[in-house]
């Protein structure tokens, strides 16, 4: 029999333990279902009706185990349903078996005692709140971090920002300084204009109906209006530039019709020519942006320019000025005006008759310049073709160069006035002195002539000049060393820039003395072999005019104020060329090519005054074929004679209709020059007569 064993008042019966998850003995080695294998139960443990039981519907079969995970318990002495055959007991056979249950028999499962089912158990509020604070003052925290960055640190930056982008910076320009002729009369000038821009963050979603109403008052192409008012990233274009104020109220007009905005205005001065083409190829003219690009514009542009102003104003969402916010202006400092040695009605009469003779000739080009021999001034420098500096871009470059300064040719006969000057000054020769000249000369294997046949001719030297003979002139100047002939040259101003230092003067060229061979020694002296401009023969010829003495020909007579007070250049350099008794023997030589018997230049002979003047023709260089080709007619003169005041030089370049000379083509736009100088300047005739000198012997 087996031994009951007592049982604590709580607790399981030993061996029968919590069965484990593979079945597994209690500490009894009995099986951990409960199950007796005699079929009675055990003893002291009542037996529980089948009634009370729960069944075991989630249990896992054959394990012992219930859907819970805990084990089960059956009541002793229960059989099961189904043995017909009583199996071994563990203990017996040392193995232990599995009961096998029919289906349909439902397990009863027992809660274990001293567990309760497990329940869905909420968390402690508490530990909800701290966790809740926690993220709370985090997301807090970082709130409060980019405040303080934004207010502390980055609100200067962030200020400045929103400043800027409100904030308006509008150029003040300049008024561009005034060139004046040396009446006070304006040649160049300023007037206001207007320069239409817009900002295209306002007017991109319009900007089809702006370029609309704007295109045919502006005169500008609407498709380009409307890809500058959609411009992107920018708050700033130019419409147009140079606008007329009247056009600009009606724009304005318009735009305020449609209720369109955006489109503002700055102040856009435009440089303008109220005499079109007279003085223009001294003048030059300025570019859009108001500077000078040529002429005295460009020399002196850092006077005329003056210093641009400012204005700094805060605008609103419609691009206008915010009443009454933060601006401060800095005024614009205006440019010098400039008040030139040329005289606006000498000057347009001067291009009014070269350019008529270059027409009448069909010359290349033509120029005029008139000195005055007392000062130096230029009263006008002409050229034809010239440019209307109000359109420059319509006439070709060549036009609009100023060639009286920066185009070099060979003089001819003029420069036989210097040649005569220094043999006279020298002592080599007097008027009277006689010359006996050949048909021709041969130096260096070269033939040289005279413009006219002839044999052997008895001539002063007198009618040496007055003849224009290259003949009788090279003997006579072979007599004085070449060294003295070249410095001679050299202080008349030859090969060397004037000292108007005007932007791309030529200097000219005579050449290395020790590079003078008889031939160029020969030629120099009649005025071929050498270069000039036609500004340095005429300051030449004015320093036989005035007595000898060389006058830096000046064009700029200086600055005006505001106020209108002229502060003059430094008076011009004066060098003496020649005594004064040669000089004047020069000048009663000249006279004999105007007037007498033999004068050559009666075209340029004006009544009632003494008029000393010189013929030229010479062979024009022609580079590309690296050979003479065309002609160069020229003449130059000066009255009166007997006290000179006025110096007037004109030279044909190639002409191809009336001849070449310069007695021919020349000397009558010198008369009609000469003429009218002196009668606006109110010049009297001295009322004495010119002599008359012997040209032969």
């Amino acid at each position: 029999m087996s031994e009951e064993r007592p049982r604590k008042p709580s607790g399981r019966a030993k061996g029968a333990g919590r069965p484990t998850g593979s079945g597994g003995t209690g500490s009894g080695g009995g099986r951990g279902t409960g199950d007796n294998t005699s079929g009675a139960h055990r003893p002291g443990r009542p037996a529980r009706p089948a009634a009370g039981r729960q069944s075991a519907r989630g249990a896992d079969r054959g394990t012992g185990r219930s859907t819970t995970g805990r084990s089960t318990s059956r009541s002793a002495g229960a059989p099961r349903s189904g043995d017909t055959t009583r199996r071994s007991s563990p203990a017996a056979t040392g193995v232990p078996v599995r009961r096998r249950r029919p289906a349909t028999q439902a397990r009863v499962v027992r809660p274990s005692p001293g567990r309760p089912p497990r329940t869905l158990r909420l968390g402690r509020t508490e530990r909800r709140l701290r966790v809740g604070f926690l993220l709370v003052a985090f997301v807090m925290s970082v709130f409060a971090g980019r405040l303080v960055q934004l207010q502390g640190f980055d609100g200067a930056a962030y200020a400045n920002a929103a400043v800027k982008e409100r904030i308006s910076r509008v150029t003040l320009h300049a008024t561009r300084g005034e060139i004046t002729d040396a009446t006070g009369v304006p040649l160049a000038t300023t007037v206001d204009t207007l320069a239409v821009t817009a900002d295209p963050t306002l007017t991109r979603p319009d900007a089809g109906q702006i370029a609309e109403t704007l295109a045919p008052i502006l005169k500008v192409d609407q498709a380009e209006l409307t890809a500058k008012l959609r411009t992107p990233r920018t708050r700033f274009v130019y419409l147009d530039r140079r606008v007329p104020t009247q056009t600009w109220k009606k724009a304005r007009d318009a735009l305020r019709a449609e209720g369109l905005g955006g489109v503002l205005t700055e102040p856009d001065p435009m440089r303008t020519y109220p005499s079109g083409q007279v003085a223009a190829n001294i003048i030059g003219f300025a570019g859009s942006d108001g500077g000078g690009l040529s002429g005295i514009e460009y020399a002196l542009d850092g006077r005329l320019r003056g210093k641009d102003g400012h204005m700094v104003y805060e605008r609103g969402l419609n691009g206008q000025q915010i009443p009454l916010a933060h601006s401060s202006e800095e005024d614009p400092v205006p440019g010098a005006n400039v008040r030139l040695t040329i005289n606006r009605d000498v000057q347009w009469a001067a291009q009014q008759a070269i350019a008529a003779q270059v027409k009448a000739t069909e010359s290349r080009s033509g120029d005029v310049v008139v000195m005055d021999t007392r000062t130096g001034e230029l009263v006008a420098v002409a050229t034809a073709p010239t440019f209307d500096p109000n359109h420059p871009t319509k006439s070709p470059a060549e036009d609009r160069v100023n060639r009286p300064f920066q185009e070099v040719y060979e003089p001819g006969s003029v420069a036989k006035v210097l040649t005569a000057s220094a043999l006279v000054d020298s002592g080599y020769v007097t008027p009277s002195t006689r010359i006996r000249a050949p048909g021709y000369l041969i130096r260096d294997g070269r033939r040289i002539g005279d413009w006219w046949g002839h044999g052997t001719v008895n001539l002063t030297f007198a009618g040496a000049l007055a003849r224009s003979s290259n003949i009788g002139v090279v003997l006579a100047a072979e007599g004085m060393p070449k060294k003295l002939q070249a410095s001679y040259l050299r202080k008349f101003g030859m090969g060397k820039p004037t000292a108007v230092q005007y932007p791309g003067e030529s200097g000219g060229t005579i050449g290395k003395v020790s590079d003078w061979s008889p031939l160029r020694r020969a030629t120099i002296s009649f005025g071929q072999g050498m270069s000039v401009t036609a500004v340095q023969l005429t300051a030449a010829v004015a320093a036989v005019a005035n007595g000898g003495v060389r006058v830096d020909p000046s064009l700029v007579k200086g600055f005006v104020d505001d106020e209108g007070k002229l502060t003059p250049n430094p008076a011009p350099r004066r060098t003496r060329v020649v005594s004064k008794q040669a000089a004047a023997t020069v000048a009663r030589m000249m006279e004999q090519v105007v007037q007498g018997p033999d004068a050559l230049a009666t075209k340029a002979a004006i009544p009632g005054y003494r008029i000393a003047g010189k013929t030229g023709t010479a062979q024009r260089a022609d580079s590309s074929c690296g050979c003479y080709r065309g002609y160069t007619a020229s003449f130059a003169g000066f009255a009166p004679a007997d006290d000179p005041r006025f110096v007037v030089y004109v030279d044909l370049q190639d002409p191809k209709k009336g001849g070449n000379s310069g007695s021919g083509l020349a000397a009558p736009v010198f008369h009609d020059i000469m003429a009218f100088t002196l009668q606006k300047y109110g010049v009297p005739p001295t009322g004495t007569k010119s002599p008359v000198l012997p040209l032969y012997w």
